[in-house]
C-alpha cells in the first residue's frame, strides 16, 4: 500500500499507520493527525499504543492539552488503569480548563462506567465555567448541557435552570423532545451513544421484528447478579431492607455459585454473571419508576445488564469470577464449595 493511499476504514491499525506517516511528512498538522491515529488505535484494541501517542503529544506543545489528557484518561480506564484515569480527571477539574470537549470526554468516561454522580459533577462544573445564563450557548458547549441533562434524567433529578437551557439548545425543529430522547428506558434499551453500536442495535431490533421465531431461539445468557464487596456494603447502607437478600458478602458469593451449579445441572445453558454497581442499579430503578429497595427489581436489573452485553460466561476458564485473583478451580470452582 502506498503511504498516501487511505486504508480500508475497517482496518484501524492500517489507518493509524497511514496517519503516523502523514504526520511525519506534515509536522504542522501533526496534532490532529496523531489524535486521529490514537483514535484508530483505540478502535483496533491497541490501547497501550494509543496511550503512547497521547504521551507523545503531551510531551510537546499542543493547542488543547486538556483535551489530550481527557482522551488519555478515557483510554486508560478502558484497559484497566482506572486509578490513573481518575487522577487525570481530578487534575482536569482542579485546573478548570476552558475546553468544552475535555469536560465532555471526562464526564462521559465516568458516565460510561456507571459513575453517574461523579459524571454529573463534572458536567455541572464544566457548564458553570463555560456557559452563561441569559446568553447564547456556544455551539461547542451544547454537548456539555445535553450530557448533563442526560445524566440528570438517569439520576431521576428534577429539572433546573441548566436543564431549561439544554431544552432551548436542543433543536426546536426536532420531533423528539430532549426528555424523550434522554428517557432512561430508552437509554437502557439502546445501551450506548456510540454511532456504530447504535447501528448494530437498530439492526438487531429490525432482525428481531422480522424474524421473531429466530430471535426467540437465540441463546441468551441466564445471568446472576454479583455485587463486589464495596458495592454491596454501599447498597446495604443505603437500602437496609435488602439485608434479607444479602445477609453477608460471603453468603452472597456462595449463593451465586450454588445457583449457577443448580441451573447447569438442570440443563440450562449459556449461564453468566453480571457485576452490579450502586449508581447503575439506582439509575435502573429510576427508569422503572420504583425504589431500589424493591428486591423484585434485582433479577430485572441482572437481565437488563445481560441484554446490554455485560454478562461474563460461567464457569470461567481462568481466574475466579468473584475477583479474588485466584484460579476458579481453587476458589469458588473447587468441589469443596459445592
Amino acid at each position: 500500500m502506498r503511504p498516501d493511499t487511505p486504508a480500508d476504514p475497517t482496518d484501524h491499525t492500517a489507518e493509524a499507520e497511514r496517519l503516523l506517516r502523514t504526520a511525519a511528512q506534515y509536522p504542522e498538522d501533526a496534532e490532529q493527525l496523531l489524535l486521529h491515529a490514537a483514535a484508530h488505535l483505540e478502535l483496533a484494541g491497541d490501547r497501550p499504543q494509543a496511550t503512547t501517542l497521547y504521551d507523545r503529544l503531551l510531551a510537546g506543545t499542543v493547542d488543547d492539552p486538556a483535551l489530550v489528557r481527557a482522551l488519555k484518561a478515557a483510554n486508560l480506564w478502558e484497559y484497566g488503569h482506572e486509578a490513573e484515569a481518575r487522577a487525570i480527571i481530578d487534575g482536569l477539574r482542579a485546573t478548570a480548563p476552558r475546553s468544552p470537549a475535555a469536560w465532555v470526554i471526562a464526564a462521559e468516561s465516568l458516565e460510561s462506567h456507571d459513575e453517574l454522580t461523579a459524571a454529573h459533577e463534572v458536567f455541572t462544573q464544566g457548564v458553570e465555567l463555560l456557559v452563561t445564563q441569559g446568553e447564547d450557548v456556544p455551539y461547542d458547549c451544547r454537548p456539555l448541557l445535553l450530557g448533563r441533562h442526560r445524566v440528570r434524567r438517569l439520576l431521576a433529578l428534577p429539572h433546573d435552570v441548566w436543564d431549561v437551557l439544554a431544552d432551548d439548545a436542543h433543536s426546536p425543529t426536532s420531533p423528539i423532545s430532549l426528555d424523550e430522547l434522554h428517557d432512561p428506558k430508552r437509554l437502557w434499551s439502546l445501551g450506548s451513544s456510540d454511532p456504530a453500536e447504535l447501528s448494530a442495535e437498530i439492526a438487531r431490533l429490525r432482525a428481531e421484528l422480522g424474524t421473531y421465531r429466530a430471535a426467540l431461539s437465540r441463546p441468551f445468557p441466564v445471568a446472576v447478579l454479583h455485587w463486589p464487596s464495596t458495592e454491596l456494603t454501599e447498597l446495604l447502607a443505603a437500602y437496609p431492607s435488602l439485608t434479607s437478600e444479602y445477609p453477608s458478602h460471603e453468603a452472597h458469593l456462595s449463593t451465586i455459585e450454588s445457583a449457577l451449579r443448580e441451573l447447569s445441572a438442570s440443563g440450562t445453558a449459556n449461564l453468566g454473571i453480571v457485576t452490579a454497581t450502586v449508581p447503575s442499579y439506582e439509575a435502573f430503578a429510576a427508569s422503572e419508576g420504583t425504589s431500589p429497595s424493591d428486591a423484585s427489581l434485582l433479577p430485572q436489573y441482572a437481565t437488563t445488564l445481560a441484554a446490554r452485553g455485560r454478562a461474563v460466561g460461567w464457569p470461567p476458564r481462568g481466574g475466579c469470577w468473584c475477583g479474588s485473583g485466584n484460579p476458579y478451580g481453587e476458589c469458588h470452582g473447587s468441589p469443596a464449595t459445592g
